[in-house]
């Protein structure tokens, strides 16, 4: 027993064995982290040319497709349920027609502003002028303005010549009405506005000037 408490009191007398750290050089660490960056410097401009190269042979082995634009000969502008009258759109479709998008625009614009009558039938009063029996539909006219200059556009776009296109088309058309009180229902109507070049009528009138 007594050699064995010994033992134990050795054993706690022991103290554990700490391993040093080996002396390191500053100076070489610093060598070798630079060395370390010139390599991954050196090798990352290798690999991102690689892959630029990988990339421009992808692209020229994809066959190219030219995208061209056909010249068109009409041009469509719609309206969708546009609250207003069916009646007032029929009046001014007709005041439009066989008239230049930029002219038909105009005269809208001097109905807005009460200069021009746009010509109704039926008992109307005649007004001021040298114009016949007519009324100012203001409400119509803003939207049929806005019509007018999304079919410029359109035009534009389809490679049509602005000076040789005329309005051959007014076309409106009941659209659904909400119902309102007392059983009245709304005013909503669908437009379809066409437009064509042409070139007859312009060498026409060409002509006649000359004579």
């Amino acid at each position: 027993m007594a050699e064995e408490n010994k033992i134990k009191q050795e054993k706690k007398e022991m103290k554990p064995i700490v391993a040093k750290p080996l002396p390191v050089d500053k100076e070489k660490a610093r060598e070798i982290e630079a060395q370390m960056k010139k390599e991954k410097q050196e090798t990352e401009p290798d690999e991102e040319k690689a892959q630029e190269k990988t990339q421009e042979k992808k692209e020229s082995e994809k066959p190219k497709v030219k995208v061209e634009l056909k010249k068109k000969d009409e041009a469509i502008a719609m309206g969708v349920s546009l609250p207003i009258s069916k009646k007032h759109s029929m009046y001014i479709g007709s005041f439009i027609k066989n008239k230049k998008i930029d002219d038909a625009i105009a005269d809208l614009e001097k109905v807005i502003k009460l200069k021009k009558a746009v010509p109704y039938k039926g008992e109307i009063p005649h007004r001021k002028g040298n114009m016949e029996r007519g009324r100012y539909p203001v409400n119509a006219a803003k939207y049929f303005i806005n019509l007018l200059k999304g079919l410029k556009g359109n035009v534009i776009t389809n490679q049509m010549e602005l000076d040789e296109t005329r309005i051959y088309l007014v076309s409106p058309s009941w659209a659904t009405r909400p119902q309102r009180r007392g059983g009245v229902r709304g005013k909503r109507t669908n437009i379809i506005i066409k437009a064509k070049e042409f070139h007859e009528i312009n060498k026409k009138t060409n002509k006649e000037s000359k004579k």
